[in-house]
């Protein structure tokens, strides 16, 4: 597929001297075409004004950024880069659906592709464009940070249509407008582009919040130009096992330390590191968005111009996570991390066999079609990570056990959270059945309003669907647990009986981690009690102290949960709740923040409660709504719950509108 980006250099002329904001002999063709636009320089000019400078400093200004993110394909270079990429990503497999391929193939003939991945590791570079060309597809345009445009890295990198990025640009105006025509020509001339849709790549194992800038232009450039139609193509990228020395990077810089810059001596460091074989890299393409009809459908649906592009943003990470397939690495750490202790063969096989059951009812995919019910799967896993460190094993007793490594928690966490998604609203659910259980006039309505309040408290570090959808795969959580049958209405002895038969029970698992790094938070914010502007480096850093000295206390339940990125995102749910507003009263604020730390300690009491049930199947005790004592933590407190809320829908007329 020839397009204008690849046919404008006849635009290009040779000028004996330009000036600063002109043409200059060998220009690469979106650079001539936007210099040569009247709608660009007038934007220029108009920008220029409202600044309060010279117009032709500031397309001078211009012409030097599109110049610094210019990029071309020049095949010579792509034949040697692509040598280059077989060779980083030799450790692996790289695997993915070759039917799903053909599609996007097809796809090509007639769009522009957006591809929107999930960024796992640096080697996401070297696997994912070869794999494009080599099956046919125009060659991505890809948009990367500028940490990366260093010698000799960024110059090739130009040459293979990489697009090297500014992060920080708010008090950089002309850098923005041109970044925006500069993705707005490329949209509106067919080419494919490719990004991340966090931004970075992810400490925790899970996506991270989408970033909307470049989703934002290429939406501009849909709304100004007809012949732009471009498909957005969710891509779920999820290794096996990461580079052993950039995950052990991954959790140092989770635990505080500051980020090592990338230069030369960084990437001939990361290169040497990349010699243990650590299995597959998975690629998965989720079903493509056309951009065009959804932003008209948001629109259709009374979404405001202003969250549309966020409401795209969203549905791609939703859709990233439900293409993305569970590994045997993660169910074994699933294992690792909620038993916490060493165990034997069969004690893995107990819990990830339960966790397999569960994932083929659902129908979810698990990476490379491996049987996580065959004892030698699980035991090849579980070797696979003594190898690379993460576990240790022990084969001196008459038993072998396996264990957490020293000071691993975290790299084992990064494994186990790229399928926590999976579990989530399993996990939501079985809290939901909990709250029946305790109370003996409880109500679907009393549990979905429990649902309601986890999800408000979780959107910041979790994607969800729209409240109906989220409603749907909640009962469907609900009738997987009761048999297969979805039930009407709820008696506290079914959810009692339910969740003593159900397997996996995984609330504990997939939610204590990030409730504990919540909870730190909030007693931070408790001890920081007046209303001054909060410096948030200096909480962190507090936050990271606070959690140490709890983890060495045992009053949270792993060492995952002390980490700065877990602690960024409970910031941000704490600022939309308000408790970081500078202008309220230092007694209001501290109140508000105290009530925090008691419905935290609510919900790590019912987590707790069913780590319990999972391992015992005690019996759930009722205990009356209106208060309950709960002791968590090393403090005992009475929490009130809240009363229900009267506007809700009845059941019958359907929850989750």
């Amino acid at each position: 597929m020839i397009h204008a980006i690849e046919t404008a250099r006849d635009l290009v002329p040779r000028p004996g001297g330009a000036a600063p904001g002109e043409l200059r002999a060998g220009d690469p063709p979106v650079v001539a075409a936007l210099l040569t636009s009247p709608g660009f320089l007038s934007a220029l000019d108009s920008l220029a004004r409202r600044l309060g400078k010279d117009e032709q400093a500031v397309r001078a200004e211009a012409a030097g950024y599109l110049r610094e993110m210019s990029a071309v394909h020049d095949p010579v270079v792509a034949g040697t880069w692509e040598r280059f990429a077989r060779w980083m990503v030799r450790g692996y497999d790289i695997l993915t659906d070759d039917n799903a391929l053909a599609e996007l193939r097809r796809l090509d003939r007639r769009h522009s592709l957006i591809f929107l991945i999930s960024h796992r590791s640096y080697l996401d570079e070297f696997a994912l464009p070869p794999l494009l060309v080599r099956a046919r597809l125009d060659p991505p345009y890809g948009l990367a940070g500028a940490n990366l445009n260093f010698f000799p890295l960024g110059t090739i990198a130009r040459r293979i249509g990489m697009v090297h990025v500014r992060r920080a640009t708010a008090d950089i105006p002309v850098y923005r407008l041109a970044l925006r025509s500069y993705v707005g020509h490329m949209v509106a001339a067919g080419v494919n582009l490719m990004w991340s849709i966090e931004g970075g790549r992810t400490r925790t194992g899970k996506l991270r919040p989408p970033r909307h800038g470049l989703l934002r232009y290429v939406s501009d450039a849909v709304a100004s130009s007809e012949l732009a139609d471009p498909l957005v193509v969710p891509v779920s990228i999820i290794y096996d096992q990461l580079p052993l020395h950039e995950v052990a990077r991954m959790a140092q810089e989770a635990r505080g330390t500051a980020k090592q810059p990338e230069d030369l001596r960084w990437l001939i460091g990361y290169a040497r590191g990349l010699k243990a074989r650590l299995g597959g890299i998975h690629i998965d393409f989720g079903t493509p968005i056309p951009l065009r009809e959804r932003l008209q459908a948001y629109r259709v649906d009374g979404v405001e111009e202003g969250q549309l592009v966020e409401r795209v943003a969203l549905e791609v990470c939703h859709r990233i996570n439900r293409t993305t397939p569970v590994t045997a690495t993660a169910a074994v750490c699933v294992a690792m991390l909620g038993a916490d202790r060493a165990l034997t063969l069969d004690e893995v096989c107990a819990t990830v066999a339960p966790l397999a059951r569960y994932l083929s009812r659902r129908g979810w995919p698990v990476a490379a079609a491996s049987d996580l019910t065959d004892r030698s799967t699980v035991r090849r896993t579980l070797q696979d990570l003594v190898s690379s460190g993460v576990l240790t094993c022990f084969a001196g007793g008459p038993e072998t056990v396996w264990g957490m490594g020293a000071d691993q928690h975290l790299v084992a966490a990064v494994y186990r959270n790229s399928a926590v998604h999976v579990l989530l609203v399993r996990a939501i659910a079985e809290l939901a059945l909990l709250s029946l259980a305790r109370h003996k006039g409880g109500t679907l309505r009393m549990a979905w309003e429990d649902a309601l309040e986890l999800r408000e408290l979780l959107k910041f570090d979790f994607f969800f669907a729209a409240r109906a959808e989220f409603a749907e795969e909640l009962w469907s959580e609900v009738a997987i647990m009761a048999g297969g049958a979805r039930p009407a209405e709820i008696s506290p002895a079914d959810a009692e009986r339910w969740l003593r038969d159900a397997a996996p029970l995984v609330a504990h698992l997939v939610l204590r981690p990030f409730i504990d790094a919540y909870r730190i938070v909030a007693e931070q914010l408790v001890l920081d009690d007046d209303a001054a502007e909060l410096d948030e480096e200096r909480f962190l850093a507090d936050c990271l102290d606070l959690g140490r000295q709890w983890a060495m206390q045992r009053r949270v339940a792993s060492e995952e949960s002390v980490s700065a990125e877990m602690f960024r995102t409970a910031l941000k749910m704490a600022r939309h709740r308000g408790l970081l507003e500078p202008g309220a009263s230092p007694h209001e604020l501290v109140t508000r923040r105290r009530a925090l730390a008691v419905q935290l300690d609510r919900v790590l009491h019912d987590v707790q409660e069913i780590a319990v049930l999972g391992a015992t199947s005690a019996v759930v005790p009722p205990e009356p709504r209106a208060s309950q004592e709960i002791t968590t933590l090393g403090m005992t407190r009475t929490v009130v719950a809240p009363e229900p809320q009267p506007s809700l829908r009845s059941v019958s007329d359907g929850i989750g509108g």
